[in-house]
């Protein structure tokens, strides 16, 4: 979906970076990029892998996912580690998010969009495959 359709304002505005965002439908995170992991928070809601070419995309799982303080989402990786896309990030105990009605909408931003030219995502409004399809292109 279009970042602007995101109901949050942090997203919707684009305060934190530029890109699209995800309703996820399974329960594992994986990695939208190659490249290393330079930022995992402590409470595990979001994550930023930097490429080879020092673009960092930030992968925000859910809306509001914070208030867990982590519970519901296990890492399997960590800061500093090298990850391929496609490989599994983060795994997460959905029945647990949705007693607590976290809403699956993940922002998939550029944080450093200053970097990128013609940044287009692809794919917004149709179902996609994690690991599988583009969503989202961009020129450095």
């Amino acid at each position: 979906m279009a970042l602007d359709k995101v109901p949050d304002p942090v997203f919707a505005e684009r305060l934190t970076g530029d890109g699209l965002a995800i309703r996820m439908a399974g329960d594992t995170v994986l990695a939208p990029c190659d490249g290393e992991i330079t930022l995992f928070f402590d409470t595990k809601h979001a994550f930023a892998i930097t490429t080879d070419t020092g673009v960092q995309v930030l992968v925000h799982v859910g809306l509001d996912t914070i208030i867990m303080n982590g519970r519901g989402i296990t890492a399997l990786h960590h800061t500093g580690d090298k990850v391929k896309a496609g490989e599994p990030i983060l795994k997460l105990d959905r029945k647990l998010l949705e007693k607590q009605h976290i809403d699956f909408i993940s922002p998939v931003l550029i944080v450093n969009y200053d970097r990128v030219r013609q940044l287009q995502p692809i794919c917004a409004g149709r179902e996609v495959e994690a690991g599988s399809d583009t969503v989202l292109n961009y020129a450095v």
